[in-house]
């Protein structure tokens, strides 16, 4: 059968959003996994964020630049008491239960995070998915009744332990953390104490975010103050819900009674979770172009996608681990649509490793706290087929298809210092041979990194020119040029 050839058209003058990076989180895994072998652990790390090669070309690891901390709500040290049944789902805290400060108390994702900068990454964050439960309502790190459990009385005291903890992380590991997010998916209930979370409506939001920031301001902290962490996207915009959508007018629009973007610390910034919105196909890119719409209605806003794993859609399952292609694909198709359609500056996944059967990790090791077999996913290299290639300062540019009838093709194309990395997602069970046109431009030599069943990341293919580039079948492939 005659090869298609598709057609496409990069122009370098027309750009989009400056790319700031691509992250993981350490929740829930890290605290045990990092207190594993050496051998093991690094191998890991390695696979994370290593930008090193093999002398083969072979990338060795897939070198996200950012990392997510989770600041415990201090459930681990209440054990059963907290409710929450299971122990990998608990978190440790620097702040113990007497109000005195252990910074060895978290010596698992502490270990990650110095695994992180010495192998490059450059930018970390802390979240926070429960307030520490010496200021919640109930003692707890989930709510009771699925109303905010934060105590307000009690909030300059939960804004002075993130103020002690960006300051312990800082002395203990010479990281200072770039930004802190003091409240995670705000429109769930967490009253099913599965793990920690804590809701909250926009005006409680305001006010959690006001609190962090003079005490930030106070203590002369640099950190960012990261605003939304929205469970579902359409939250950003409008939902029908007012307590709790509308989130970017709500705290970004001047005549908002929660705005919050003229605060010090606040950054320009806010992020959601791409959770629940992949299908329908329409509905997939309806909620993104009216993400990116809203964040656009502000001047200078960013736009963070700060948190996806497959929980379940129509289309795939969340439940059962797949280390293959089938859930890559659907995610290379997601990153596509999340930079393209809606303009994320960095694009975030949940768990950077996991122990469970289930599509929310990057590298998977066995349900063991102290040693097991570590286990690499293809999510991990379609992953990496953007991540990287595609540095912190990156320019989005304009990608035209000049055929009529293309087959499902999902391309996107990225300039940093006079180097285009152009990444194709072919889910098609064709071979498919772009026709790349640079406006302006004549590209002289291309190399190509693949991702399908047979390849993790591979180099694939050297071409002296661009006018036929093969995107294998099922595969996820970067091409670079000068």
């Amino acid at each position: 059968m005659a090869q298609q050839i598709v057609k496409i058209e990069i122009d370098p003058l027309v750009q989009f959003q400056t790319i700031e990076g691509f992250g993981a989180s350490d929740a829930w895994t890290c605290q045990f996994a990092g207190l594993w072998p050496a051998e093991k652990k690094d191998k890991m790390a390695d696979l994370l964020f290593s930008t090193q090669t093999t002398k083969t070309g072979q990338p060795v690891g897939i070198g996200l630049n950012m990392w997510r901390f989770s600041i415990g709500g201090g459930s681990a040290a209440q054990g059963k008491a907290s409710d929450i049944g299971d122990e990998w789902r608990r978190q440790y805290a620097f702040l113990q239960p007497d109000g005195s400060y252990d910074w060895n108390a978290m010596p698992g994702q502490t270990w990650f995070l110095k695994a992180a900068k010495t192998r490059g990454v450059k930018q970390f964050i802390g979240f926070v998915n429960s307030p520490h439960v010496l200021f919640t309502k109930n003692g707890k790190a989930y709510s009771t009744d699925g109303n905010c459990n934060l105590n307000f009385d009690k909030l300059p005291e939960f804004s002075a332990d993130l103020v002690a903890t960006i300051n312990g992380i800082k002395k203990t590991t010479g990281i200072e953390l770039d930004y802190l997010s003091p409240a995670n998916e705000p429109q769930w209930k967490w009253n099913e104490h599965n793990q920690e979370g804590c809701p909250y409506n926009n005006t409680e939001l305001a006010q959690l975010y006001k609190g962090v920031n003079d005490a930030f301001a106070k203590n002369q902290i640099k950190t960012k103050i990261q605003v939304g962490e929205a469970g579902q996207l359409d939250y950003l915009y409008d939902n029908g819900n007012t307590a709790k959508g509308n989130q970017v007018y709500q705290f970004f629009n001047a005549s908002s009674p929660n705005y919050v973007g003229n605060l010090s610390n606040i950054d320009n910034s806010i992020s959601g979770h791409s959770y629940f919105t992949t299908s329908p196909e329409q509905k997939f890119i309806d909620v993104r172009k009216k993400t990116g719409d809203a964040v656009a209605g502000v001047k200078g806003l960013r736009y963070w996608m700060s948190e996806y794993c497959v929980l379940g859609d129509d289309v795939l399952k969340g439940e059962k681990r797949d280390l293959g292609m089938v859930t890559a694909l659907f995610i290379a198709k997601l990153i596509h649509h999340d930079l393209v359609l809606s303009n994320a500056t960095s694009w975030q996944w949940w768990l950077g490793v996991s122990t469970g059967d289930y599509k929310d990790g990057l590298v998977y090791i066995d349900r063991n706290k102290t040693d097991g077999q570590v286990y690499e996913s293809k999510m991990l290299w379609a992953l990496g087929n953007y991540s990287r290639f595609i540095g912190a300062g990156s320019k989005r540019l304009q990608v035209k298809t000049i055929e009529e009838k293309v087959p499902q093709l999902y391309v996107s194309s990225y300039l940093q210092n006079k180097k285009l990395v152009t990444v194709a997602v072919n889910p098609t069970e064709n071979n498919i041979d772009l026709d790349i046109d640079v406006k302006g431009n004549k590209q002289s030599s291309v190399q190509t990194y693949v991702t399908s069943a047979e390849y993790n990341l591979s180099p694939y293919k050297q071409y002296k020119d661009t006018k036929r580039v093969r995107i294998p079948a099922k595969s996820v492939t970067t091409i670079l040029s000068n």
